[in-house]
């Protein structure tokens, strides 16, 4: 398990370098912050790749969680289950990502849901960061309107603004890495 705190710690320092920013911004929900988290700075580095992959892999298995797949909203938690399906196949474990469309396809297959996804499979929703919970929530129901069940969400990073509560509220455990808190105060 060293190995793991190490890693988990090297996350944190790779977040706080590539992706805290302080100032002021407007988030997507309108509401206005003295801080932004960019994960996709970190979540789309190579470095980033190999620790989240790692890091959420373990928290997985600590969670007693068994997916057979990963996946989420598109932009933000693409580089987070890629990292996490990397992750498995390198421990010579089967774990499969998604991607969830933010609307269906006019054209081909027509389907909102990429990837390796099928209808009856257990999946986790990954998220790069939760703020108030709808892209999570977006991705849970195409997942469920599509066949699957989801066992939980997973998130980089949880900016603790109600986002767990109202993904939790749905009856889904919310499992984030890092609170933004946590990350304000290293």
């Amino acid at each position: 398990m060293p190995r793991a705190d190490t890693e988990r710690d090297q996350l944190a320092s790779l977040l706080c370098e590539r992706s805290l920013r302080r100032g002021d911004f407007v988030l997507a929900s309108g509401a206005r912050s003295d801080y932004y988290i960019d994960a996709r700075t970190t979540t789309m580095a190579g470095r980033g790749q190999l620790l989240i992959g790692r890091v959420a892999l373990a928290a997985l298995d600590e969670a007693g969680w068994q997916p057979q797949a990963v996946g989420g909203l598109t932009l933000g938690a693409d580089p987070v289950a890629y990292a996490i399906a990397h992750a498995a196949a390198a421990a010579d474990r089967t774990l499969d990502a998604f991607t969830v469309r933010k609307q269906a396809k006019q054209h081909g297959s027509g389907q909102r849901i990429e990837g390796s996804f099928q209808s009856g499979m257990n999946v986790v929703v990954c998220e790069d960061t939760i703020t108030t919970g709808g892209s999570a929530l977006d991705a849970v129901d195409a997942v469920e309107e599509a066949g699957g069940t989801v066992i939980g969400v997973l998130a980089l990073v949880d900016r603790e603004e109600g986002g767990r509560a109202a993904i939790e509220k749905r009856g889904y455990p919310v499992l984030a890495l890092y609170t933004a808190r946590a990350l304000l105060m290293r």
